[in-house]
């Protein structure tokens, strides 16, 4: 099983190949194919041969290919800030944009 180390939205991130993860929102639609070009690590569980490549800080020339399943927002958060016996009160909510992503390829 082929696994690349990638970052994304300020994140790093281990996919497979056939992975389904939810990243920080990219301005691309539903269906649309994706390449991450920052990828920091490439390794292989099954081949001993040919051991995990690391980047510095990326690894050259390896890439890893994506398609697009949706854009959505996540669960809200609330948010309250209160101040004891001054009256203020405030009261916020919170969804963090997300894109659901499943990984096709990996290529090193």
């Amino acid at each position: 099983m082929q696994y690349a180390i990638i970052v994304t939205g300020g994140k790093q991130y281990k996919v497979s190949e056939g992975d389904v993860i939810f990243i920080e929102k990219l301005n691309q639609d539903a269906g649309e194919t994706v390449v991450f070009d920052r990828v920091l690590a490439v390794g292989d569980d099954q081949n001993h041969e040919n051991p995990t490549k690391f980047g510095a800080p990326v690894v050259e020339g390896a890439t890893v290919e994506a398609k697009i399943l949706k854009n959505g927002k996540g669960k809200k958060i609330r948010i309250f800030k209160y101040k004891p016996k001054k009256g203020y009160r405030r009261r916020q909510g919170h969804r963090q944009p997300y894109t659901k992503i499943e990984i096709s390829k990996i290529s090193a």
